[in-house]
């Protein structure tokens, strides 16, 4: 009786320990943290620093702040567009303070540094804010997705419109770095692939206040277009320098690659009436983006773009894959976000591939005169909706070996 009772007891106690193990496995560390990697001071920060933690924070607040029955944490920093800074934050964060998942990573120096650094520590990262397509081609990892927009679908719908509009020949100013080199390259194979030419470029340096020997250069090769592969304040100061000089007034069309809402608004709106580009998001395109936007606005005191929207979508889609994978083990949820179907007040059809792609609509836009605003904020027209299959790179063009049929099965390999 004494061994019977001395093996239900240890029974007992192995049942304990394995429910204990199979709840620690769950979620790690008891928490699932959440780390919002940004520019909280440079010339990106009015489209991401401050709005994207919020955005962020908003979306853990509507999962309910618990998921799997564990509280969930953020964790926000300033990079200072700096990539070694950028890597030495995501590092504490991944070995010191448990981060789970970090997302923002505006400038694609910075996207790229920190999505290898954390891939190799089995950590997933969601890049809303960096644009260059090596993300998932050349530095492609099973646990990067990309998540708001990339360098191949900002051209598919600028430069093509321009172009077949009438506008041939191009001049790029163009960011010094893999964000505008990556976007000068795919905007160039749009403009060729329309019969258009490229008569030249000249590279500027991040953070650049004076565009004025860029802008003469520009002028001064006759293109019809000149291009700004460049955003943030850099934008925003080329585009008022251009006026100021006018290089418009003379027949150059100036024409926005990549370029947020904040910046925009920043514009005179003489100067930035009739500019088109390509966005993913516009807050006022649908009841749901109007209502998440509202909120968005009484938190940060302007409305959302497209990064600080994507932030939100982004969290809200980790969650959701966590708790339907029943763990946050990056291996298990990565396979989740793979059958998931993004659908919220970012996007209606949004799809992971084994790249990290996620694909989704785009929107050409077109900035309104004040005059045809109804608010300070309303400031795009929504020109056409083009469907992520044609405003993406296809993956069969890519070079990421995870997209890359298997030799036994014929079939893609899922990470």
């Amino acid at each position: 009786m004494r061994i019977k009772a001395l093996s239900i007891t240890l029974g007992a106690g192995l049942i304990a320990l394995t429910s204990l193990g199979a709840s620690a496995a769950g979620v790690s560390g008891g928490v699932v943290k959440i780390g919002v990697l940004t520019d909280m001071s440079g010339v990106y920060a009015t489209g991401t620093g401050k709005g994207s933690v919020a955005a962020a924070q908003m979306a853990i607040e509507d999962f309910g702040g618990t998921v799997l029955g564990k509280p969930i944490k953020l964790v926000s920093a300033d990079h200072q567009d700096k990539p070694d800074l950028a890597s030495s934050i995501a590092r504490r964060w991944i070995d010191s303070q448990g981060v789970d998942m970090i997302t923002d990573l505006v400038t694609s120096s910075i996207g790229i540094a920190v999505q290898q650094l954390a891939s190799n520590k089995h950590v997933l990262t969601f890049n809303t804010g960096a644009g260059t397509t090596a993300l998932t081609n050349k530095y492609c990892t099973p646990y990067g997705i990309h998540y708001v927009y990339d360098t191949y679908a900002l051209p598919t719908g600028t430069a093509t419109a321009v172009v077949k509009n009438g506008g041939k020949s191009w001049f790029f100013i163009t960011a010094d770095y893999e964000f505008g080199h990556s976007l000068q390259e795919n905007t160039t194979r749009v403009v060729k692939k329309l019969g258009g030419t490229v008569v030249g470029h000249i590279d500027a340096p991040l953070s650049t206040n004076d565009f004025s020997s860029y802008l003469l250069q520009a002028q001064g090769s006759g293109a019809q277009v000149i291009a700004l592969a460049n955003a943030g304040q850099d934008f925003s100061n080329a585009v008022s320098q251009a006026h100021e000089f006018g290089i418009t007034q003379g027949g150059q069309q100036i024409v926005a690659l990549l370029a947020t809402l904040p910046d925009v608004k920043a514009l005179a709106r003489k100067d930035a009436a009739g500019l088109m580009l390509t966005t993913a998001f516009y807050w006022n395109r649908t009841p749901g983006s109007r209502a998440f936007a509202k909120r968005f606005y009484k938190k940060v005191g302007a409305m959302p773009d497209m990064i600080q929207a994507g932030d939100y979508s982004a969290v809200m889609t980790y969650l959701k894959a966590v708790k339907a994978a029943g763990t946050d083990d990056a291996d298990a949820v990565r396979k989740q976000l793979a059958r998931t179907t993004v659908k919220d007040m970012f996007t209606d059809n949004g799809h992971i591939r084994a790249d990290g792609l996620m694909v989704h609509d785009m929107y050409l836009v077109q900035v309104k005169k004040a005059a045809d605003s109804s608010g300070p904020w309303d400031l795009y027209r929504i020109v056409r909706t083009i469907p992520g299959d044609q405003a993406f790179q296809p993956m069969a063009q890519g070079s990421c070996a995870l997209s890359k049929p298997s030799a036994s099965s014929g079939k893609s390999d899922s990470p």
